[in-house]
């Protein structure tokens, strides 16, 4: 037995949370601040029912803030946020590691602009400059004209003698039979012209080939051994034919008395590369069409578009025309310009897969002097251009007759050809 009265253990005295009764009524509720009780006070009963009576002369606990046990918050200063539905760190409004959200800055579009413009202008620099440094290594500057002896002087504007070669270089027995270029040794000029860029109109002057010309004293390009003239008279593209660039640029100061800034030449296969990478050049065919074995040209008339092969074809063709020599410059005139054309279009320019394949294609087969440079090349296309677009002229050298079948250049007409060009005028003397 018990000594304690009324049938309490020395269990039920002290401390009794979680060791149990011994009465034989229910133990009552006990205060657990994690369980949510109604907020209208209820002990869980239905709405305005009371707890029921206290068991075992348990007091009633009390009941914090009032209501149920999650609305303790003005009363007593306790927030367990289990009556928000919120928890510890859960970072709800008034939780720890939570509360009121600051609101997300607004984009600084003002700065990203600046940064996004800075990065574009860094990258097209470093490519234009990249584009630079490779485009000039890759010129072929073999000419030297500081070889050409008793030069006339210079004047305004700039000239250039851009030189088409029937050179063979490079070329297998397949491209060449292709090409419909034969199997000749050495290389000649096929084609000559005076390019004049300045500040009023551009002129675009072709020299025919046999055209008849004196070779006067130079010095040999390689032997470095002078050669006096003796008057000796010959075809225009003798001079190439017999000691290179050199004499040829020496030969045509002599017999103008214009100065040559800058010498540009292209070969057979350089020539048909370049049309192919632009995609074609498109040209018109005169009435009647064009047909020559010798070049392979074979086409009808009216406007179209040719491939490498077909304007090596119709820049050739001489044997088809009336005027052989001097229709044939007209041609390969128009053509060039037209090859320029399409080269400075915003097509080729600004897209980078035709304009690395056109750029590596033309500075890969052309020879220049020693001093010309990329700017000047761009200087000699834009002229080029504007030749075609209407802004220039184009013209033959003006002619007077023959000579043991060598064209005879007039002599008055060239002069004042010349001094135009030196003074940098409008052209008024018309060619052939």
């Amino acid at each position: 037995m018990n000594d304690w009265p009324e049938a309490w253990s020395d269990e039920n005295r002290g401390n009794r949370y979680g060791r149990g009764s011994a009465s034989a009524q229910p133990e009552g509720a006990r205060a657990m601040r994690q369980v949510r009780r109604p907020a209208s006070g209820g002990y869980g009963g239905g709405p305005g029912q009371s707890a029921p009576p206290h068991a075992g002369g348990v007091p009633q606990q009390p009941a914090y803030g009032g209501g149920g046990y999650g609305d303790a918050t003005a009363a007593d200063g306790y927030d367990s946020g289990y009556n928000t539905g919120q928890v510890y760190g859960g970072g709800g409004p008034g939780g720890p590691g939570g509360g009121t959200h600051e609101p997300r800055p607004a984009p600084n579009w003002r700065r990203r602009i600046k940064w996004t413009a800075i990065t574009v202008v860094t990258v097209l620099v470093v490519t234009t400059i990249g584009t630079y440094f490779w485009a000039d290594s890759k010129l072929n500057r073999e000419v030297d004209l500081s070889k050409v002896i008793d030069r006339p002087d210079g004047g305004e504007g700039t000239n250039y003698l851009i030189v088409g070669s029937d050179s063979r270089a490079g070329m297998s027995a397949e491209e060449k039979k292709k090409l419909h270029t034969g199997s000749a040794e050495g290389k000649r000029t096929d084609s000559m012209m005076i390019l004049h860029t300045g500040s009023n109109g551009d002129t675009l002057v072709s020299l025919p080939r046999d055209s008849d010309v004196e070779i006067p004293s130079f010095v040999g390009s390689e032997s470095g051994k002078t050669y006096k003239g003796t008057g000796r008279h010959t075809k225009l593209n003798a001079a190439y034919a017999e000691d290179g660039p050199e004499l040829l640029v020496r030969t045509v100061e002599f017999n103008t008395g214009l100065r040559i800034d800058h010498y540009v030449e292209i070969g057979f296969a350089g020539f048909a590369n370049i049309v192919d990478a632009v995609g074609g050049v498109e040209i018109t065919i005169p009435k009647g069409g064009m047909k020559d074995t010798k070049s392979g040209a074979d086409f009808e008339a009216g406007k179209q578009t040719l491939n490498g092969e077909q304007s090596l074809a119709f820049v050739r063709t001489r044997y088809a025309l009336k005027a052989s020599d001097l229709d044939r410059t007209k041609n390969q005139q128009k053509f060039l310009a037209a090859l320029a054309n399409q080269v400075a279009t915003p097509g080729t320019v600004l897209n980078p897969f035709k304009l690395y394949p056109t750029m590596g294609a033309g500075l890969d087969s052309l020879i220049v002097d020693k001093d010309m440079g990329l700017f000047d090349l761009a200087d000699m296309f834009w002229a080029m251009k504007s030749v075609n677009s209407g802004d220039g002229k184009s013209m033959n050298m003006p002619i007077s007759g023959s000579s043991n079948g060598n064209l005879v250049w007039d002599t008055a007409k060239v002069k004042t050809l010349v001094e135009q060009l030196k003074n940098d005028e409008t052209v008024t003397v018309s060619g052939n």
